[in-house]
């Protein structure tokens, strides 16, 4: 198995791109960033709502550092002739977290399903190719616990690393979260634990 990325490419911001039109029909691509499933289909729904009268509007989605979240929907095309194509353009162009509708206005003459796809996929990947890109890195959070007497060691190592507590709790200990990328993370802990004498102690976020 390999290892989980440590950042990974997505989409900098929503954008929308028509190709010329197949045999009358118009294909019109919107793609955007989704860090959720929900995200994206929120993006969906409002493609859905700017399109009403489209025929159809065929979409997929890949999240995750690893980009293995996926989802794809035909909306009513045969069936892997839409979904899939605008999916493998994702997938192709190395993309996570991102979410990418196509709208199809019948032009009155069918495509096939050959036609479909190259037409769907088609629309998705040339909106990608023009599509601004950044790179994310991949954060993990942690929580971290410390008595009150190593509060200034510990502050020192926060303003070293220059991350900012989050979510405290002073309580018989101080408490708070912090996130950084996944790839220094242990180099965090161990500073942390070498400033306090291991007096302070940590524990990974799950889904931070």
């Amino acid at each position: 198995m390999s290892p989980a990325p440590d950042r990974f490419t997505t989409l900098s911001a929503a954008s929308t791109y028509e190709p010329d039109k197949i045999k009358g029909s118009r294909f019109i691509a919107c793609i955007g960033p989704a860090e959720t499933a929900e995200d994206a289909a929120r993006f969906v729904d409002s493609v859905r709502a700017d399109f009403s009268d489209a025929r159809h509007v065929c979409y997929a989605w890949r999240l995750g550092a690893a980009g293995d979240v996926t989802r794809s929907n035909d909306d009513g095309e045969p069936s892997g002739s839409a979904g899939r194509p605008i999916l493998m353009q994702l997938e192709g162009h190395e993309v996570s977290n991102a979410v990418a509708a196509v709208v199809r206005y019948f032009g009155g003459v069918k495509l096939g399903v050959g036609g479909l796809m190259r037409a769907y996929g088609g629309a998705a990947g040339q909106a990608l190719d023009r599509a601004e890109l950044r790179e994310v890195e991949v954060q993990v959070g942690i929580r971290c616990v410390h008595p009150y007497g190593d509060s200034g060691a510990v502050q020192g190592v926060l303003a070293a690393w220059e991350l900012t507590a989050r979510e405290e709790e002073y309580g018989e200990q101080v408490s708070f979260t912090v996130h950084v990328g996944v790839r220094v993370a242990e180099a965090f802990e161990t500073a942390l634990r070498d400033a306090t004498a291991a007096r302070a102690a940590t524990r990974r976020i799950k889904g931070a």
